[in-house]
């Protein structure tokens, strides 16, 4: 899924966008408005990372969620995870927050809408 796709999406409330990296990367970026934040590659976290995502889909697996890390590379892998656990409308944000010259600019190159995370 491609930023500015998301954006919209996400907007209308088709899609609950989740990011999916750690408070000190958050700091980094900031988040999207209205995103999600859940530390998905953390082992020790995994079961706690799924009833977070969960949680963020309002109880509904098959509700769309869609995972966004820096640069697509962790989000393309961490979608496996919730898919393992029964979700079955999942995406993964390809440019992700930073962008890819082969996946796009990423959600801050368009200047897209971001909020400061807490300590941002």
């Amino acid at each position: 899924m491609t930023t500015p796709y998301a954006a919209a999406a996400a907007a209308w409330g088709a899609v609950t966008i989740i990011y999916g990296r750690s408070p000190r990367k958050w700091r980094q970026t900031c988040i999207r408005n209205g995103s999600r934040t859940v530390t998905i590659n953390d082992p020790n976290r995994r079961k706690a990372s799924i009833q977070e995502i969960d949680k963020a889909g309002g109880g509904e697996r098959p509700k769309p969620v869609t995972l966004i890390y820096a640069a697509g590379v962790r989000s393309a892998r961490a979608v496996r995870i919730p898919l393992a656990a029964g979700f079955k409308n999942l995406q993964n944000i390809s440019e992700g927050m930073m962008g890819r010259s082969k996946n796009g600019s990423g959600w801050l190159n368009p200047s897209l809408p971001t909020n400061s995370f807490p300590e941002c």
